[in-house]
């Protein structure tokens, strides 16, 4: 049994010949298990145990800052009997002090690979999620349009002033992106970023359903108004927990 030390951002690539029917513990911090075609697999967080054996994990990262640790157990590493040419030092002693080696390429690397792929994860998200603020903006001022086109006058009783179709673009478009920045902030910093995701965002949306509530327009022009918030959300949110899931899971 040893001890696996991640630095920040560090990733430490899984060799089957020595990392043979392996399972490992976190002991200290988060490490996620990156997968054999290249995904990043699940984040497993401390006391967390894992199996190398046929799950196809081909590496381990640190996502986070902080310095990870993971205790790694080999079956039958303190039974090996196989003669050495060194035959002062036991065979699993040599082994284990191999898997330590910071100079073993063959399972250590800088941690410059893993902030490169972390950043373009982040960016393909972000990217995602300009792309359903853009839909979401059509998508709600043509939902308005229709909506004033079969009678919906958008006034509220304040100033008797009619919102625009303008009006709604730019509100779509701030909240959008609002959603966008907290999607990224939490592939960044949670374990589960498409469930909490989720659950911030429903939450977020029944709360904005109150102004037009409290607004004291008509029947009509308040139903258009909470219709028109769900429009929105039912663009962003499974767009952005959907891009969260593909990048996680």
């Amino acid at each position: 049994m040893w001890t696996l030390a991640l630095r920040g951002g560090e990733r430490v690539a899984v060799v089957a010949a020595q990392w043979n029917d392996a399972f490992g513990v976190v002991t200290r911090g988060r490490v996620q298990l990156e997968l054999r075609d290249g995904e990043p697999g699940p984040v497993l967080g401390r006391d967390a145990g894992f199996w190398l054996r046929g799950t196809g994990v081909r590496a381990l990262r640190n996502p986070g800052r902080r310095t990870a640790r993971v205790r790694i157990a080999t079956p039958g590493a303190g039974t090996v009997t196989c003669r050495s040419t060194h035959p002062r030092t036991p065979v699993t002693e040599r082994r284990r002090n191999d898997m330590n080696s910071t100079n073993d390429t063959g399972i250590a690397a800088g941690p410059a690979s893993g902030r490169t792929s972390h950043t373009r994860r982040l960016r393909g998200l972000a990217g995602t999620g300009f792309i359903a603020t853009l839909a979401a903006m059509v998508a709600t001022t043509l939902a308005a349009a229709l909506a004033r086109a079969v009678g919906v006058d958008f006034e509220v009783p304040d100033g008797g002033e009619t919102i625009p179709l303008s009006g709604f673009a730019v509100v779509t478009g701030f909240f959008s992106v609002v959603g966008v920045v907290i999607a990224v902030a939490l592939r960044r910093w949670s374990a589960r970023p498409a469930q909490r995701f989720v659950w911030t965002a429903v939450a977020l949306t029944a709360i904005s359903f109150v102004p037009p509530l409290l607004a004291g327009a008509d029947t009509a022009t308040t139903t258009a108004l909470l219709g028109l918030h769900l429009v929105p959300a039912a663009v962003m949110i499974p767009t952005l927990a959907r891009s969260l899931r593909t990048r996680t899971v």
